[in-house]
């Protein structure tokens, strides 16, 4: 498999990779990963041929409990959704964001069957939808409901973990399913499921790349190191999505075009904490705010770590 597209990105990512930098030797980063998404891209890229031993991977089904970890001290970094993100600062976790990922929203999606009666958002009024609390697909149903000028209690709310919100959703439990990928693309692709709202305008797009203090102050060289071929690795999946699609879908045992339509959409890319990024973090905040999710002062400038960006500069 070719994993760079043109001569100029193979120079480019290999002047990365190659820049002078000695790191520690000591305990390997620990990286929290969900459904394979960093670990696969950068398998995939190749960013990882020769320091598979400088990375401790741990799978989540779901950002809450990558959240949970880092705040438990079992992980140094993880990537997590803006509103898991952003619920784990108000609960206090000791982490901030060190960099930022921006992608399509197509695969934000308030979900229903092929065959269900419902069209639109106010057709789901006093019907259930199943979510992750705390999650994208709960900021997605917050944000939804404001947009259509709909009361917050408008729908039940049924919190669950993927693969249990799935089962409900597949059986009728519930009407509706508010998630994200690769779950959007399996049930549009493999089911036919339909999107009666997706993230496109009412939300920002955001995932963020979180570390815990004390790895920011001790690890630094580690982070940056790890930023640095998550950087190249995106810029390598955008340029070569089929190629991509074909190891992912191998990987997670998941039909090759499910992956294709999410990487098609998604064109997700790392981008550095910047102005543009702690607005966008500020008006999450302020949604969760008002639906009194979150209960005390965050302000998004305190839980963001700007430090990191000429590393993805340069990447």
């Amino acid at each position: 498999m070719t994993f760079l597209p043109t001569r100029r990105l193979l120079l480019t990512g290999a002047a990365v990779l190659a820049a002078p930098r000695v790191l520690r030797a000591q305990a390997p980063l620990r990286v929290g990963d969900q459904r394979g998404n960093a670990r696969a891209v950068m398998e995939a890229a190749g960013v990882l041929k020769g320091v598979e031993g400088r990375f401790a991977w741990s799978e989540f089904p779901a950002a809450a409990p990558l959240v949970e970890a880092l705040n438990a001290g079992a992980i140094d970094t993880g990537l997590v959704g803006d509103a898991p993100f952003t619920f784990g600062a108000a609960a206090g976790v000791p982490a901030k964001a060190i960099a930022a990922t921006r992608q399509g929203q197509d695969g934000l999606a308030i979900l229903v069957p092929k065959d269900s009666r419902i069209q639109t958002l106010a057709d789901l009024r006093g019907k259930s939808i199943a979510t992750g609390r705390g999650s994208i697909g709960h900021q997605l149903v917050l944000a939804a409901l404001e947009d259509a000028k709909l009361p917050a209690d408008a729908v039940k709310l049924v919190f669950l973990l993927p693969a249990d919100a799935k089962a409900a959703y597949g059986s009728g439990a519930v009407e509706a399913w508010s998630t994200w990928e690769p779950y959007v693309s399996q049930e549009e692709v493999l089911a036919g499921s339909r999107r009666i709202v997706d993230g496109n305008r009412i939300t920002p797009g955001l995932s963020f790349q979180a570390a815990r203090d004390d790895a920011i102050a001790s690890r630094r060289p580690d982070l940056e190191d790890f930023v640095r071929r998550l950087t190249v690795a995106r810029r390598w999946a955008n340029e070569n999505i089929a190629g991509y699609a074909k190891t992912w879908s191998g990987l997670m045992n998941v039909p090759e075009p499910v992956a294709v339509q999410w990487f098609t959409r998604a064109r997700t890319r790392v981008v550095p904490i910047d102005d543009a990024v702690a607005r966008d973090e500020q008006g999450n905040i302020d949604l969760y705010t008002r639906a009194g999710l979150v209960r005390r002062k965050i302000v998004a400038e305190d839980i963001l770590d700007r430090s990191f960006t000429a590393v993805i500069s340069a990447a």
